[in-house]
């Protein structure tokens, strides 16, 4: 007897099986749902939207006004391969900027470009251009560039003023966040004049905090009120984790109109000096030790403004220190530190006429300093 085999089956055979079987199911598959879920094939009918409300079409509007002033910055530098001693030129970062006039100057943060070899500037209409730096002010955290726009150049950015502003105010923000081109974020005004250390050790003054949407990337883009008009530039957030927190900060236009001019014109700003020389540490373990709060003098510079108004500098000799005057006030604002007084004295300009409070042989005596062109 022959041994029992299993009967012989064609792969073929079962491929044929199977995709009958799956034709009958998808054939079945569409009167079988109809049956059990009751669905439809057809789309929802839409509902009307109807107009859009009043506050939307002035975003709207405002945004389509204000996106062509607004440009894409990216900058790159230089690097050396250690190995290869080879130099080359790598991405650095990104930010945003607007457009200042007709002439092809563009307004940003400083350190948008600070370090950087160089910039390039994207329009919104998607041309792009090499920058060169006309200046900046390390202390304002302001830079300008300049791009050569042969035809239809894009409009300037409308200037509005930052003294007059409100908490509560409407805010809008637009800029290039993480690399997103052309955002806009909207909010208030949350607080007015907030101080914040700049990197160079001074303070930036005035600064106007907002809850409106800043991200890095939106360094260096305008800050605008409802009428489209620049009220700030968007420069620092306050945030631990980096990111956006509910809190940023720009520059006032009023600080940007006054500092943005003498860039253009002159390459960097001139900032009001009295003719004073100053220690801050020295400043601090004098004060300290008086028990006050002011900015000591240590020499009156001669021939100075502050030498004709008749402020005294310290005595310094083998005994130590022995104070002249230290100047608590400037412009009827407290003075109690060396960044305070800077800070102060850049709400000013040169050759206006500055009252400024000193203390004196133990009493209080104010004279007037015609503010001369720092160094």
């Amino acid at each position: 007897m022959s041994p029992n085999r299993e009967p012989f089956r064609s792969p073929l055979l079962w491929v044929a099986i199977a995709a009958a079987v799956l034709f009958v199911l998808w054939q079945g598959f569409p009167s079988l749902t109809r049956q059990i879920g009751g669905a439809t094939a057809t789309p929802r009918v839409v509902t009307p939207r109807g107009d859009l409300a009043a506050d939307e079409r002035a975003t709207i509007e405002l945004f389509n006004q204000s996106k062509a002033s607004v440009v894409y910055i990216t900058t790159r530098e230089r690097v050396m391969d250690p190995w290869t001693r080879n130099i080359f030129s790598i991405p650095k970062g990104t930010g945003s900027g607007f457009i200042w006039d007709d002439q092809g100057h563009v307004v940003t943060n400083y350190h948008v470009v600070a370090d950087s070899s160089d910039a390039r500037v994207r329009l919104s209409d998607g041309r792009d251009y090499k920058a060169t730096l006309v200046g900046a002010s390390r202390p304002h955290d302001l830079a300008v560039l300049r791009i050569g726009v042969a035809f239809d150049r894009p409009p300037a950015v409308l200037v509005g003023t930052s003294h007059d502003l409100h908490v509560g105010q409407k805010v809008f923000a637009i800029g290039n966040p993480f690399g997103l081109d052309w955002t806009l974020t909207t909010g208030i005004v949350s607080a007015l004049d907030r101080s914040l250390p700049s990197d160079q050790g001074t303070i930036i003054e005035h600064l106007i905090q907002t809850d409106a949407a800043i991200n890095p990337g939106n360094s260096g883009g305008p800050l605008l009120d409802s009428a489209s008009r620049l009220i700030g530039i968007n420069t620092a957030i306050f945030s631990p984790s980096g990111a956006f927190a509910g809190i940023g900060f720009a520059v006032p236009v009023d600080t940007v109109n006054r500092v943005i001019p003498e860039l253009v014109s002159g390459g960097k700003y001139i900032r009001p000096a009295l003719g004073i020389e100053v220690d801050e540490e020295l400043n601090r373990q004098v004060t300290e030790k008086l028990g006050v709060e002011g900015v000591l003098v240590l020499r009156v510079t001669p021939g100075s403004a502050a030498e004709a108004a008749g402020l005294r500098g310290a005595r310094i000799d083998e005994d130590g220190i022995t104070p002249g005057d230290i100047i608590v006030a400037l412009g009827g604002k407290p003075v109690d530190s060396v960044a305070k007084l800077l800070a102060l004295l850049d709400d000013h300009r040169v050759g206006e006429a500055v009252p400024v409070e000193v203390l004196r042989e133990g009493g209080k005596t104010e004279l007037t300093v015609t503010l001369q062109a720092g160094s």
